[in-house]
């Protein structure tokens, strides 16, 4: 289970206060798949990070009961000085896992060749996308927390990619941000519409897809 109580979240921008959430309040299924869906700058991704802990909301309480991913994909995490291997190593540790087994598992399916033992700087964004989207499929979680990405790279490895999420998802449940409509109907079947004016939930995902292309 995951709840936002009254989250409310901004950013200074030029010297401005912007306000991106505000005071949302809501239980997210515990049963189901839920899209995440609005028009840029609705506050999605920002909403997608709150949920994973790796930002604070201002006002209010993100609660988690269950073990939560990270946003597949994101890499905003990693110690740029810290090798891949290190970096591995290090969150394996934060989330008490086998650090030799998803070292292992991780170096097999991001393959990314010596660089896996060169500093995290020196990789593109594509191989940091890939690095991280590895640690996600080595560990398991209840909830996968989904922006944009499910698939990265070549044909081939984007074949791989989807298999491995396809496999994780059949014991576990995910929350996903997308603009591909379907996608969402591939995987969603509920979902929250975020929009400048508040945020609203749909119990059936045609309803929302319909509301998101009237917003």
């Amino acid at each position: 289970m995951i709840d936002l109580v009254d989250v409310s979240k901004s950013y200074a921008v030029k010297g401005i206060r912007k306000r991106v959430l505000e005071g949302i309040t809501f239980s997210f299924p515990p049963d189901r798949n839920i899209a995440i869906m609005g028009p840029n700058g609705a506050g999605k991704s920002t909403l997608l990070r709150l949920i994973s802990g790796s930002e604070q909301p201002d006002e209010g309480r993100v609660v988690r009961r269950g073990r939560v991913s990270w946003p597949l994909g994101f890499s905003g995490g990693f110690n740029g000085s810290m090798t891949g291997i290190e970096n591995v190593r290090f969150v394996a540790r934060i989330y008490g896992q086998d650090t030799e087994a998803v070292l292992e598992h991780v170096a097999a399916f991001a393959e990314l060749g010596p660089s896996f033992g060169l500093p995290i700087r020196t990789y593109s964004s594509g191989m940091k996308t890939r690095l991280a989207f590895g640690m996600s499929m080595a560990m398991s979680f209840d909830y996968y927390l989904v922006d944009e990405v499910i698939s990265v790279g070549d044909e081939r490895f984007r074949k791989k990619t989807e298999a491995a999420f396809q496999d994780k998802i059949r014991s576990a449940r995910m929350i996903m941000i997308s603009h591909s409509i379907r996608q969402i109907r591939q995987y969603c079947s509920c979902g929250l519409l975020l929009a400048t004016r508040g945020a609203w939930y749909f119990d059936d995902i045609e309803a929302l897809v319909a509301a998101y292309r009237r917003a």
